[in-house]
């Protein structure tokens, strides 16, 4: 949203009458570069995103992809299919759907068809050789199936070495065809852009090429080929689809989220071929070979990895999810049950934004997405009632942020915690519990004491939703509920989320929303669209987290914090929340933590600290990477609807969260935090954390107890947070005489004049 709708935004609100009512909360933003078909078009290209959403939800149940499309595919086996030759798929149709949806340019509202036939017939000739690749990719499929391969160890082996017909087969008239078709269809898509409501040809190209990867991968790769991951051995022919894979992924998340990702990969492509070069810890002994790189690179140790394992399984599976809830509506619902519960307190639309984030943040998996979803109404009103419109930006991406450490699904980093650590899904998610309490506790905090400062009012009565209203639509929890309860029973969190999916389905014919076969196939469509920036963002962290795994950096960043903590341990992890966040800038949450999960927190763990605490506290300081400057997302979203300056509101945004910031350091320090312990030592961190973080926001807003708070016990407060921050009884025990100390002054002793 640009500053201009902000002001019109904000100028309908200030005429309205009447209660205001969330509506259109659920409805998926249109990014300024999607494309909007329709005609037979928009239907084809509809058809496509719902039997792409519809397939993971068949495939996690275990039918064979031979059944779901009725045709018997050779070099496939009737069985469910297999884990290797899922995830290729995965990603190859998340790149198709992507290019014929997102366009290499942004489009204003003036364009007009920059096409022509020039941009088609040199399409249509690049198209020419990812076809051929693609006959010789199916070629390799029936020499494999045909038995005449030579077997080694038990495994059929390709041999693929230079001088051999193989070698030359995969060079010329696999891999050099498809590299021309993609790098040209990239080029041309750049240099001939077309209008929003008309396909374009070369992006159809790079649509193929990706089918063309996946067909060639799933063909080679059922073969030893697999077996030759990382070494000099791996086909060449790997190498070329890793390599024309890799460039279409970059391409794709530069489209859907940016160049920050694209960049930072970037630099760590670079870096693998130059690594050889450098001093210090960065350095290698050898140079990587293209060929054993790019045959690395897109296998189980990269792009195949970690992330693209969680993002065609639980990732996607919630996608789903959200998309049926958005279908009814849920998202309204969420957003006007938070105006009727928080409205009427001071600063009431404030309260509400950290409100609605967090119930949004339940079925919403990112930090941009939540802003837009609820900020488009609470940023305006906030406004409204005195906040000014820097403040009023910085509570809602501070608020919005917080949804990604809400359980149960917290965004998508608890379940690639949960791929990576080997800890069950559930355990991450109740360890979650206590520190997402303190994440909104500590934004409610800041934001109560500066409308008081401020001397704001709450929202009247006639202005919010009627609570007892809303109360009896309480149904809508029902799915949620059942994930939380299926999650926590011991159900696999793929069959709590079809249970709680379903369930959304069930629950929407007692709203006006009910979902019909039309609307359930609407609703695997928005899944589908929904899920192609996820995606792409776990296949680009994938490629960084391949370079880290080949060239051992993150063992030696390791080794540098084991060296700090000989001098201090917590010099150690402010060294690794600082690479966290650093990692994190101008990066989705998803991509942040997989990469600082690669390179941090093996570290951590050597220090010995528990596996959860270790991946938990660098997962924490991902999510707030979202607020922190010079580049936060969520900021700058924010900013972008409030129409205030996105750095101040990006600074303001850090200062409103900064007691957020010592949470990860709490749990470090006592990890009954993280529900590790009994439940007297767990209610008791919990409840004196909760007092330290109050005591923190107070120092830090110089609001204590009804009054202004003097600079002198601004500082003694802080002291006293930090006291019940370490944990102990003692200290505890100290920093409560030292708060009650502050408080008794405050309450009888200060006035105006000892205040200023």
């Amino acid at each position: 949203m640009t500053a201009r709708e902000a002001e019109k935004t904000d100028a309908t609100l200030e005429d309205t009458e009447g209660p205001i009512i969330a509506e259109g909360v659920d409805e998926e933003p249109v990014e300024k570069n999607r494309r909007l078909f329709s005609g037979a078009t928009g239907i084809a290209v509809a058809a496509l995103a719902t039997f792409y959403a519809a397939f993971h939800m068949a495939a996690l149940f275990g039918l064979s992809l031979s059944a779901m499309t009725g045709i018997e595919i050779g070099f496939l086996p009737d069985l469910p299919v297999e884990t290797w030759n899922f995830r290729i798929i995965h990603v190859a149709g998340a790149l198709a759907l992507g290019f014929l949806l997102y366009s290499a340019h942004m489009f204003n509202d003036d364009d007009t068809d920059k096409g022509g036939t020039l941009p088609a017939i040199l399409s249509a000739i690049l198209a020419l050789p990812a076809l051929f690749a693609g006959v010789t990719a199916i070629g390799f499929a029936g020499q494999i199936s045909s038995g005449d391969l030579p077997v080694m160890g038990g495994l059929t082996t390709w041999s693929s070495f230079p001088g051999t017909e193989i070698y030359s087969a995969e060079t010329y008239k696999f891999g050099l065809p498809l590299l021309v078709s993609t790098i040209g269809a990239l080029v041309l898509g750049w240099v001939f852009p077309v209008s929003r409501e008309k396909l374009s040809f070369p992006d159809v190209v790079m649509a193929l090429c990706a089918f063309v990867v996946a067909i060639y991968l799933v063909a080679v790769y059922g073969t030893a080929a697999r077996n030759a991951v990382g070494t000099p051995y791996v086909p060449i022919g790997v190498a070329f689809a890793a390599t024309a894979g890799i460039i279409l992924i970059l391409e794709l998340t530069r489209r859907v989220a940016g160049l920050a990702l694209v960049v930072i990969t970037a630099i760590f492509l670079i870096y693998t071929f130059t690594a050889h070069l450098l001093p210090g810890i960065l350095a290698v002994q050898k140079p990587y070979s293209w060929h054993r790189f790019f045959g690395h690179v897109y296998s189980d140790a990269g792009v195949l990895g970690p992330t693209t394992a969680v993002s065609s399984t639980y990732i996607i599976l919630f996608i789903i999810f959200a998309a049926f809830l958005q279908a009814s509506k849920v998202g309204d619902y969420f957003v006007n049950f938070a105006f009727a519960a928080a409205g009427r307190a001071r600063g009431g639309p404030a309260k509400v934004a950290i409100f609605a984030s967090g119930l949004m943040g339940m079925i919403n998996g990112t930090s941009a997405g939540n802003v837009v979803a609820t900020g488009s109404l609470t940023i305006p009103l906030m406004k409204k009632v005195g906040y000014d419109k820097k403040t009023s930006g910085a509570i809602e991406a501070a608020a919005s942020t917080g949804g990604q450490i809400m359980p149960p699904i917290m965004g998508a980093g608890a379940f690639i915690m949960a791929e990576i650590t080997g800890i069950p899904y559930q355990d991450i998610a109740l360890a979650a519990v206590i520190p997402a309490i303190l994440y909104f506790a500590t934004i409610y905090f800041m934001v109560d004491f500066e409308a008081a400062k401020l001397g704001m009012r709450g929202m009247r009565e006639d202005e919010l939703p009627k609570l007892k209203q809303l109360i009896r639509q309480v149904y809508l929890f029902i799915p949620i509920i059942i994930l939380i309860y299926a999650l926590f029973v011991g159900y696999s969190v793929i069959r709590a989320g079809t249970l709680a999916t379903a369930a959304a389905a069930v629950v929407s014919w007692l709203t006006p929303h009910r979902m019909g076969l039309r609307s359930i196939l609407k609703a695997f469509e928005l899944a589908g669209v929904m899920a192609i920036q996820i995606i792409a963002v776990c296949a680009c962290a994938g490629i960084i987290v391949g370079v880290i795994s080949l060239t051992g950096v993150g063992a030696r960043f390791s080794s540098v914090l084991l060296d700090l903590a000989a001098t201090s341990q917590l010099l150690a992890l402010f060294f690794a929340m600082c690479i966290a966040i650093l990692l994190g800038m101008g990066m989705p949450t998803t991509a942040a933590y997989a990469v600082a999960a690669s390179v941090v927190a093996p570290g951590l763990v050597q220090l010995g600290i528990p596996m959860l605490t270790a991946h938990f506290f660098v997962f924490y300081f991902a999510v707030v990477s979202a607020i922190t400057p010079p580049v936060a997302l969520a900021s700058y979203a924010a900013a972008g609807i409030s129409g205030s300056n996105p750095m101040e509101t990006s600074v303001a945004s850090f200062k409103i969260g900064i007691a957020a910031f010592i949470v990860p350091f709490m749990f470090f320090y006592n990890g009954s935090l993280l529900m590790d312990g009994e439940w007297f030592d767990i209610l008791q961190a919990g409840v004196t954390a909760m007092i330290g973080v109050f005591l923190l926001s107070s120092g830090v807003q110089g609001w204590f107890v009804g009054n202004k708070a003097a600079l002198l016990f601004r500082v003694v407060l802080i002291v006293a947070a930090l006291l019940f921050i370490e944990g102990g009884l003692l200290t505890d025990l100290i920093g409560l005489a030292v708060a009650a100390g502050v408080g008794f002054y405050q309450r009888t002793m200060a006035t105006k004049e000892t205040v200023a």
